[in-house]
């Protein structure tokens, strides 16, 4: 009994002194017996890591030592700042000179890296290093080349250097020219006083030109003068021929009809005595009738024969000037052949027996139609971009040329002498059209302005100007007289009055078509019913006068459609021109159905 109950007395202090006290109680049962704790095991082997460790961080270590290749283009890790800006090590490339690929060469002495520095600063350093041998270097505080020297001279540069040693040096110059004089021997007093000597300029100079004298020009020999006047002639007519003539160029033509006159003795040029307007209301053309092929190039403008329209005359990139037999044949009937480049203009005069054309030679010639013959040259010795002939059939004499170098030339085309100037536009000018009963014109020009001028008199009576106008290449009059179509280069045709204010009709806008870029020309119908105008797409645009609306559109050319006319006196044919060197006649077949059907019914009711 004894030992049980000190058996018992130990279990009972073992579990008072136990951290951890059981979560259950033994079962009091005599069978059970006390719980005893069994020490883990594993079977895997135990394993020193210590050599792992050392080998990773070996490698890390490596990676941030390795030197980056310059030819290689991926990096796998992250490269620090010492890395990449590190030298190049390891042998030297075997096809590169200073064992620099071909890719880090940027000079022919290897890789020159660039510096930021002022051009003074660059200067400074390097009139110094030339002159005492050292510099400061750039990408170090520190100076390189003779470091003895930089001590000597307490780092000054040239441009840095102490007013007491400039003295100094000046000192020991003047002692040296001395010396040097007196060595020469001695000197002529005269000589000394005489500012025009050699000596006194030695003695006295002053400045790095100091000794050297002007030049005065002697007398001319008899040999020297007359050469001296030949060149001075010959420039003067190479200036002269170049400011007053334009390119010089054979002029001539050919005439591809069958005879110059009919059997009546009448001229080729002659308007057909049947030729007249047989309806005052045009109509719109719907089909093309015929083309006219003969220039090698773009077609720049088309002229219809005025007043009766049988003939249309053409101007040609190719510096050819045609015209085309509109009535009978539609064949060509006669080429002019006078500029050296393309022809940028024509005009006739008011009866057709002349016209004028002007070309990029800087030329005007004016032609006489018949024959073929150039009547005048003239020449500003500038590009005319457009020329016009005073509509008055009194001054049909008088040429308004409107010229590259922003002025307007007026030409006595009987004398060949310029007789009037308008010089106040700002850029190139474009257009000139006559209006108020022929008492004024108005220029169009590439400052983007309208200017109205009283004719003969080279004062502006009207700027107009303003922010968001744009050039306007192409004029046209309505034949009312009372209003000016203007095609600006923003893709839209504005409307001015011809009236004393020449103010803008906001009212009036027609747009839809692409000309930014292109002098394409704007035109009216006869009647005033329609405008008219070509674009860059190559098609022919109508809109109606009162409702500004488009009436329709026809596909005429493959390039820019530049030229329009309408006929003067079949209202429903159309003339187009463009780039793709083709003139196209178009014709409203409606309207010539309209009129048999008029006529028949008109001679069935008379029977």
């Amino acid at each position: 009994m004894d030992l049980l109950q000190s058996y018992k007395d130990t279990d009972m202090d073992e579990d008072t002194l136990s951290p951890h006290p059981p979560e259950s109680e033994p079962d009091p049962s005599p069978d059970s017996s006390p719980v005893r704790a069994i020490p883990a095991k594993s079977a895997a082997p135990k394993v020193d890591d210590t050599m792992l460790s050392l080998t990773v961080a070996g490698q890390a270590q490596f990676q941030a030592q390795k030197p980056i290749d310059p030819t290689q283009h991926l990096v796998s890790f992250n490269p620090t700042y010492d890395q990449l800006w590190a030298p190049i090590v390891g042998p030297s490339h075997p096809y590169a000179k200073d064992g620099l690929a071909q890719g880090l060469r940027n000079h022919k002495l290897g890789f020159v890296e660039n510096a930021n520095i002022e051009p003074f600063v660059f200067d400074e350093q390097y009139n110094t290093f030339y002159k005492f041998g050292y510099a400061a270097d750039p990408s170090e505080n520190n100076y390189v080349g003779d470091v003895e020297g930089f001590k000597t001279n307490d780092g000054i540069s040239v441009y840095n250097i102490p007013q007491h040693e400039q003295k100094k040096r000046k000192l020991e110059k003047k002692k040296e020219m001395l010396k040097e004089n007196e060595e020469s021997g001695e000197v002529d007093s005269t000589e000394l006083e005489n500012p025009s000597t050699d000596t006194w300029l030695m003695r006295n100079r002053k400045s790095p030109w100091a000794g050297k004298r002007d030049w005065v020009q002697g007398e001319l020999t008899e040999e020297q003068k007359k050469y001296a006047e030949e060149h001075a002639k010959k420039k003067g007519e190479k200036e002269g021929g170049e400011r007053e003539k334009g390119e010089a160029h054979v002029d001539k033509s050919t005439f591809h009809g069958k005879e110059d006159k009919d059997y009546q003795g009448r001229s080729w040029i002659a308007p057909p005595k049947d030729a007249k307007a047989s309806n005052n209301h045009c109509y719109i053309p719907k089909r093309l009738v015929h083309t006219w092929s003969g220039h090698t190039k773009g077609v720049s403008a088309i002229r219809f024969f005025p007043n009766h329209g049988h003939l249309i005359l053409s101007a040609g990139m190719d510096t050819k000037v045609k015209i085309w037999d509109v009535f009978n044949s539609g064949k060509c009937m006669r080429t002019y052949m006078g500029h050296g480049k393309a022809v940028r203009d024509i005009w006739f005069s008011n009866d057709g027996s002349k016209f004028l054309s002007a070309g990029y030679d800087k030329n005007i010639k004016y032609w006489d139609t018949e024959t073929g013959q150039v009547i005048s040259t003239f020449s500003t010795g500038k590009i005319p971009y457009v020329v016009r002939l005073n509509p008055d059939e009194d001054k049909q004499n008088v040429l308004l040329a409107g010229m590259s170098d922003k002025k307007i030339v007026q030409w006595d085309i009987n004398s060949g002498q310029i007789t009037q100037e308008y010089d106040q536009h700002l850029g190139a000018v474009n257009t000139i059209t006559f209006v108020d009963n022929n008492r004024r014109f108005v220029t169009s020009s590439d400052d983007k302005s309208l200017r109205v001028w009283e004719f003969g008199i080279p004062v502006v009576i009207k700027y107009i100007s303003e922010p968001h106008m744009h050039s306007m290449p192409s004029i046209s009059l309505h034949p009312n007289s009372n209003w000016l179509a203007c095609q600006s280069l923003d893709n839209q045709i504005l409307i001015y009055s011809t009236r004393e204010r020449f103010q803008l009709n906001k009212k009036k806008r027609f747009a839809g078509h692409i000309v930014a870029g292109y002098a394409c020309q704007v035109n009216f119908s006869p009647d005033g019913r329609f405008v008219m105008s070509g674009d860059g797409e190559g098609r022919c645009w109508f809109w109606d006068w009162k409702s500004c609306k488009v009436f329709r559109t026809l596909k005429c050319h493959d390039g820019v459609c530049i030229g329009a006319a309408w006929h003067p006196l079949e209202q429903s044919k159309v003339a187009t021109c463009g780039w793709d060197g083709l003139i196209k006649y178009w014709y409203e077949f409606s309207f010539l159905v309209q009129h048999v059907i008029y006529v028949f019914n008109k001679e069935k009711c008379m029977c």
